[in-house]
């Protein structure tokens, strides 16, 4: 393969950057170079300050760990969500995938992931002792876990379920099969992910 050559090594730094982002590559980030090199100078100052300060200012809520601007999010902190049901999901997306449905009024818990030994993933890398202390304070009546149905998502649904057993008050469910065994959550269609939280099941632990 041909080493690309290019005219500046400014440009050249940059577009090493821009191709660590997951799914660009050199060719993509090029493009996207160069498409910043045309635009006002402002602009991609403003560009260049929203991504500092989104990592600088970016917070994680302390009760569901989803992204907030502040302590608390926007959904822990509103009033009119049902405060006693809780859905369990991997990540930051599968919450935006789940919202967008407008089929839940309840809360979240953020994982963070899921159990993946092969990637060195345990139990402890994720919040889940978080999510036990949730329900330990007696305020949830129901958990439904919403993770992709992978081997891994399974796993860390059937972890879960072991660790909340004692719990016999708070309802485990998990949400209905209309999603294919292997499918990531986020990817999920709106209506076929919406019709899996109103036709969630209750989680037997096998």
């Amino acid at each position: 393969m041909i080493e690309q050559k290019y005219p500046s090594q400014l440009l050249e730094k940059a577009v090493q950057e821009f191709s660590k982002l997951p799914g660009v590559g050199r060719k993509t980030a090029l493009r996207l170079v160069l498409h910043l090199l045309r635009q006002d100078t402002d602009d991609v100052q403003q560009f260049a300050d929203t991504i500092a300060r989104m990592k600088q200012e970016v917070k994680h809520c302390r009760i569901c760990h989803n992204i907030s601007d502040s302590d608390v999010c926007p959904i822990c902190s509103d009033a009119r969500r049902d405060e006693t049901t809780v859905c369990v999901v991997e990540n930051i997306q599968d919450v935006m995938a789940v919202e967008n449905t407008q089929q839940y009024n309840g809360l979240y818990h953020v994982l963070g992931g899921v159990i993946s030994p092969m990637d060195g993933i345990g139990p402890a890398d994720l919040e889940i002792d978080s999510l036990v202390d949730r329900v330990r304070t007696g305020d949830i009546k129901e958990v439904i876990l919403a993770l992709s149905s992978t081997m891994e998502g399974d796993t860390t649904n059937f972890y879960i379920f072991r660790k909340l057993a004692p719990f016999t008050d708070v309802r485990i469910s998990i949400i209905a099969r209309g999603i294919s065994v292997g499918d990531e959550l986020e990817y999920t269609d709106e209506v076929t992910l919406g019709r899996s939280i109103l036709n969630r099941t209750p989680f037997e632990g096998k």
